[in-house]
């Protein structure tokens, strides 16, 4: 069901809404950034997200057009990333789970997970171990 969620860095400078479905799914990802940050994300269409507040002080890091990840420049917690992967149906946004403020326990226990296998490139398909993710 789709509902729209409020989300935040941790010192509130930047904002957003994000109309989600969670029970379409979530993803986890092995590659490098995701492991590290501990990345739960899900994966919308640009027009789903508004920034509400903070894009001056939101920075960001990519390594391609594929990803863009944000974060603030004070707090430093990554809110979303958007990008350009024509695999997946062009542009997205990728919103960080544990950014959402009103989201409950209940619904992201009730969150699908699909696990994706980007340290190897083969995003298509699950990692041969998920437990650590």
């Amino acid at each position: 069901m789709l509902k729209t969620f409020h989300g935040s860095c941790h010192c509130g400078a930047v904002t957003y809404e994000a109309d989600l479905d969670l029970s379409a799914g979530t993803s986890r990802c092995n590659c490098t950034i995701c492991t590290k940050s501990r990345n739960w994300g899900i994966g919308i269409k640009p027009d789903a997200f508004r920034l509400t507040a903070g894009e001056d002080n939101l920075a960001d890091y990519s390594r391609s057009d594929a990803a863009h990840h944000r974060f603030c420049r004070t707090c430093g917690i990554k809110t979303h990333g958007h990008g350009e992967i024509p695999e997946i149906g062009g542009a997205y946004v990728s919103v960080v789970l544990a950014t959402l403020n009103d989201v409950t326990p209940e619904e992201l226990i009730a969150a699908p997970v699909t696990y994706c296998d980007g340290r190897n490139n083969n995003w298509w398909n699950p990692p041969a171990e998920t437990r650590h993710l």
